[in-house]
């Protein structure tokens, strides 16, 4: 009997939607947090999953704490995937807590990154300087999502404030938005304490909102479910954990039950 290979696979039965952007790709983006993954576990998801990995975040500060050679070794080895590494947002608050905004932003392109995240999750900056912040890194080479939303449990933002806030950062330039979702999806933002979306919230920002530049922190599987079923598959995801990208890819795809009839 002939060996049969991948390749070999009926393209139908790859995706069931026929729709999967294939990369590079400005929707349906699929972004990761690593919380500390090592050189080699880093490599081997690649090599499995690069195809369906757009950005890998460095949660929280970790990026301050991962030794310089392999953290200049992860954002190579991304780049050789189409992957864009970059530091979690929480790091990008604690240099503006110092006051070194413009050192963080020459830094972060020293090191080879060319995305960076600003945002306020923890600390509290005006309007006027987050308008100057994002500005400064465009200014330094560098393309920018901005996140939204407060880490603090039971934090909400009022609709309203959040277009504001939506609309101001892409007028400054912000290639995306984040919805705040943190590692856990849980008790911030749009989720209770079970994980569960705020619905009607989440239909209004569908009406008001760019999709194809806001990404929604899902974590869990049963917000990907419904964000696909209310969005669809070019649905942009973040703060996804890396033992997740290849069910989320299937859910993409039809591949997995709790999607096989939404095409």
């Amino acid at each position: 009997m002939e060996p049969i290979f991948l390749q070999d696979w009926n393209p139908a039965w790859l995706d069931r939607s026929q729709t999967r952007n294939k990369k590079p790709r400005i929707t349906g983006i699929t972004s990761l947090i690593d919380r500390g993954m090592g050189l080699y576990s880093f490599e081997e998801l690649l090599q499995l999953a690069g195809d369906y990995i757009d950005f890998i975040k460095l949660g929280f500060g970790t990026a301050a704490i991962t030794p310089t050679d392999i953290l200049q070794k992860k954002i190579a080895l991304a780049r050789q995937y189409q992957v864009d590494l970059y530091p979690g947002g929480t790091f990008f608050e604690v240099a503006c807590e110092h006051g070194n905004v413009t050192t963080y932003f020459k830094t972060v392109k020293h090191f080879g990154f060319r995305w960076v995240e600003i945002s306020d999750g923890t600390i509290e900056i005006t309007l006027q300087k987050r308008s100057w912040m994002i500005q400064q890194a465009i200014s330094h080479g560098l393309k920018v999502i901005t996140e939204i939303g407060k880490k603090k449990a039971n934090s909400f933002l009022p609709l309203s404030e959040f277009l504001s806030l939506y609309e101001h950062d892409l007028e400054q330039g912000a290639s995306y938005v984040i919805i705040e979702g943190r590692e856990d999806g849980k008790n911030v933002g749009l989720y209770d304490e079970q994980g569960q979306m705020d619905a009607d919230y989440v239909q209004q920002l569908i009406k008001y909102v760019n999709l194809n530049q806001v990404i929604w922190e899902a974590p869990q599987k049963k917000q990907h479910i419904q964000l696909i079923k209310w969005i669809g598959n070019d649905v942009n995801l973040g703060n996804i954990p890396p033992s997740e990208v290849m069910s989320l890819e299937t859910l993409r795809r039809g591949l997995r039950s709790d999607t096989f009839y939404f095409w």
